[in-house]
């Protein structure tokens, strides 16, 4: 289907693959260039053996970009996607960072209890703070924390295990979106993903001061 110059995918295939990420992923190779609204997602994503729709698959999605590499378009990248709309443009990968350290269970204990079992992230001065088994009001899904390294790993790989201090407790949306936050090869903030995070106004901000920056007439 085109609309508006945009082509759409026109997918109603059920996938069989072993796990909603894969699924997922299945779904966008088969439809490379062509736009993927959510309930082609949702659809795809859902297990082919109960029929049961995941709750998380907009985290899996996320996945696909940070941990797989691939480049997964949403309204927040390009102007003339609507929100619920993807597009990967196509199938090549970046490279992604080396497999993780983790800490150790007494050390991730300590971290827990200092976080009162609840996410540490906290952006512009507000605080997520959903608990392990909450219902992602954004992301969809059940809350689980998981360990984050507060030096990114792309800098610091073989971070203590046994120093609470060097870790933080983060909900599965909030780790997705700071590895969004630093480029895994070389340990520079990335400053392209950071702007396509923030929201229309903000781009606008963004574009008006590299314009002053770089000596164009702002009209």
């Amino acid at each position: 289907m085109e609309s508006s110059g945009k082509i759409y995918s026109q997918d109603t295939a059920s996938y069989a693959q072993e796990s909603v990420s894969k699924r997922i992923e299945a779904l966008f190779l088969n439809n490379i260039g062509k736009i993927v609204t959510r309930e082609q997602i949702i659809r795809a994503a859902t297990n082919p053996a109960t029929g049961k729709q995941p709750e998380n698959w907009h985290q899996r999605l996320s996945e696909l970009r940070t941990d797989k590499g691939y480049t997964i378009l949403s309204w927040r990248d390009l102007k003339a996607l609507a929100p619920e709309e993807y597009l990967m443009p196509h199938s090549e990968r970046r490279l992604t960072a080396a497999k993780r350290v983790l800490p150790t269970k007494p050390c991730w204990d300590l971290v827990l209890e200092r976080a009162d079992y609840k996410c540490e992230w906290t952006e512009d001065g507000q605080h997520c703070g959903l608990a392990a088994g909450d219902i992602d009001p954004i992301g969809g899904g059940s809350v689980k924390l998981t360990p984050d390294h507060m030096t990114p790993h792309s800098i610091e790989p073989q971070t203590d295990r046994n120093d609470p201090n060097k870790w933080q407790a983060l909900c599965g949306r909030h780790q997705v979106m700071k590895k969004n936050y630093w480029d895994s090869n070389n340990g520079k903030i990335n400053v392209t993903a950071i702007l396509q995070s923030v929201g229309e106004t903000q781009k606008a901000e963004s574009l008006r001061f590299l314009l002053e920056y770089f000596g164009y007439e702002i009209k």
